[in-house]
C-alpha cells in the first residue's frame, strides 16, 4: 500500500483515497474487534458464561474514561486535518502537545476516581448477584492501565490525521495480537481468571503506547513535537472539548445505555438474559467494524478538503463513504441473520465440569440469541448514514450539530423506547427498541446532512 501523504488528503481520487484510509483503518478497527470478540470466547470457554457477562459490565466503565483520550483525539484530529490543509504546521503541533496533557491529567483523575467508588459502580452497571466476583477484580486491574489505552487511542487517531493510515492500523494490531497471546498464557496456562485476562488487557495496550511513541518521535511523523507544545493553550483547549466533546458524548451514551440495559434485563430475567446482550455487545463492536473503517477513513479526507475550501470533494467524500458502507452493512447483516446460534456458540463452555448453573445459562442464551441478534442489527444496512453524518459535521468543526446528531439515536430514541416498549412487550421490546431507534435517527440525520450540503458545499 503505497503511502499517503498529509497533501494526497486534497488531490488524489476521493474513491482512491477513501480506499486507501479505509482499508487499514478497518483492518485496524477488525483486529481490535476480533480481540475483544477471541477474548470473550476464551474467556467464556476457559472461565465460564458469567465471565463474559462481567466483562460486559466492567468494558463500559473503563471504555468511558479511556474514551476521553479519544474525544481528545478526534477534537484535536479534526484541527489537525484542517491546520494542514491549510498549511499551519505549527498550530497543528501545538494542539498535538496539548492532546498529550489533557488526556495525562484528565484520564489520570478519573482513575482515581473509577478505582474509589468500585464497589458502587460495578452494580451500577448491572455487575449484581454472582457477576460481581468475577466483575471485581477484572475491573480492578485494567482501570490502572487505562491511561495507557487512552493515550493509545488519542495517538492513533492523531496519527491518522496525518494520513498515514498504515501507522495507526499497526497501533490497533499490536494490542490485539499480544492481548490473545497472553490470554493463553495468563488464563489458560498460568489459571490467572479474570486477573489474568484484565493484566493481559492491561500490557497489550502500554506496548501500543510504547509504539506510538516511536513513531512520533521519528520522521514517520510529521508532529515532532518538543516541550513548548505541551503548554496547554485555553483557545486550543476549548475547540479540542467542543469537538472532542461530541465523541466523549458518544461513549457515555454507550456506557449509560450498557447501564440500562444491564438492570433491565437482568430485572426481567436474571443473570442469563444479560449474559445473551453481553454476546450481542461483542457482535455489535465486532460486527460493523467495516462501516467504522470507513468513518475513520472518512473523517480526515472530509476535514483537509473543507479545510482546503475544496467542497467539491468534501460532498463527494460523504456520498461515497455512505454508499461504500451502507453496501458492507448489507453483507454484515445477512450473516448475523443467517448463522445467530452458530456464532453464540462459539462464546460458550462445553467444559465436562461446569455447574448445573451454567448449563441452563447456555442452555437458555442458545434458546434466546436468534430473536435478539436479528432485531439488533435488523437496521445495519443503513447505519452508515448517522455514522457518516455525525463524522462530518465533526471533521469540519461543528460541535453542536455533531453532537445532537450524535446523541439521537441511542439518546433521544433509543432510551425512551428501551423504557418503554419492554413495559408492554417484554424482552422483545428490549431488542426492537434497536431497530426503531436505529431507523428514526438515519431518517433525521438525512435530513438534516442533505439540507447542510446545499447551504454549505454547493453555495
Amino acid at each position: 500500500m503505497a503511502r499517503l501523504s498529509a497533501d494526497d488528503l486534497g488531490t488524489l481520487p476521493i474513491s482512491t483515497l477513501l480506499i486507501r484510509q479505509s482499508i487499514p483503518a478497518s483492518i485496524g478497527v477488525l483486529v481490535m474487534s476480533l480481540n475483544v470478540l477471541v477474548d470473550s470466547i476464551f474467556v467464556g470457554n476457559w472461565i465460564g458464561p458469567l465471565a463474559i457477562a462481567a466483562i460486559s459490565v466492567v468494558l463500559p466503565v473503563t471504555f468511558f474514561v479511556a474514551a476521553l483520550g479519544m474525544a481528545i483525539g478526534v477534537g484535536g484530529a479534526s484541527i489537525i486535518s484542517r491546520a494542514l490543509g491549510a498549511e499551519e504546521l505549527e498550530k497543528a503541533k501545538k494542539v498535538f502537545g496539548n492532546q498529550i496533557t489533557l488526556t495525562v491529567v484528565v484520564t489520570s483523575i478519573m482513575v482515581v476516581f473509577g478505582l474509589l467508588f468500585t464497589n458502587s459502580l460495578i452494580p451500577a452497571f448491572g455487575g449484581k448477584g454472582a457477576i460481581f466476583e468475577y466483575a471485581q477484580p477484572f475491573y480492578t486491574v485494567v482501570f490502572y492501565g487505562v491511561p495507557f489505552l487512552a493515550l493509545t487511542m488519542m495517538g492513533n487517531i492523531v496519527i491518522r490525521s496525518e494520513g498515514k493510515p498504515k501507522y495507526a492500523m499497526i497501533a490497533m494490531i499490536i494490542p490485539s495480537v499480544t492481548n490473545l497471546v497472553l490470554d493463553y498464557l495468563f488464563i489458560y496456562v498460568l489459571d490467572g481468571g479474570m486477573e489474568g485476562a484484565a493484566w493481559a488487557t492491561v500490557i497489550s495496550y502500554f506496548i501500543s503506547f510504547v509504539y506510538l511513541i516511536i513513531i512520533f518521535r521519528t520522521n514517520r511523523s510529521e508532529l515532532r513535537i518538543n516541550a513548548s507544545h505541551f503548554k496547554l493553550n485555553f483557545d486550543i483547549m476549548k475547540e479540542i472539548g467542543a469537538l472532542g466533546s461530541v465523541t466523549l458524548a458518544r461513549q457515555a451514551m454507550v456506557s449509560l445505555v450498557v447501564l440500562l440495559l444491564n438492570n433491565i434485563l437482568f430485572n426481567l430475567d436474571g443473570e442469563a438474559l444479560v449474559a445473551v446482550y453481553a454476546i450481542i455487545g461483542r457482535m455489535l463492536m465486532f460486527a460493523l467494524f467495516p462501516v467504522y473503517g470507513i468513518a475513520q477513513g472518512f473523517l480526515p479526507i472530509a476535514g483537509f478538503n473543507y479545510g482546503a475550501k475544496k467542497y467539491d470533494r468534501v460532498k463527494e467524500s460523504i456520498y461515497t463513504s455512505i454508499t461504500y458502507a451502507c453496501i458492507l452493512g448489507a453483507v454484515v447483516y445477512l450473516g448475523l441473520f443467517l448463522f445467530p446460534v452458530e456464532i453464540a456458540n462459539l462464546f460458550l463452555s462445553s467444559k465436562p465440569d461446569l455447574t448445573s448453573n451454567e448449563i441452563a445459562i447456555n442452555k437458555y442464551v442458545i434458546e434466546h440469541i436468534a430473536t435478539a441478534m436479528r432485531w439488533v442489527f435488523a437496521a445495519t444496512p443503513i447505519i452508515a448514514i448517522p455514522l457518516m453524518g455525525g463524522a462530518y459535521f465533526q471533521a469540519i468543526g461543528k460541535a453542536v450539530p455533531a453532537m445532537l446528531l450524535t446523541l439521537s439515536r441511542q439518546g433521544f430514541f433509543f432510551i425512551p423506547l428501551v423504557y418503554l416498549i419492554p413495559y408492554f412487550y417484554g424482552e422483545i421490546g428490549v431488542w426492537v427498541s434497536f431497530a426503531i431507534a436505529d431507523v428514526l435517527a438515519t431518517l433525521v440525520t438525512w435530513w438534516y446532512l442533505r439540507r447542510e450540503i446545499k447551504r454549505t458545499l454547493l453555495s
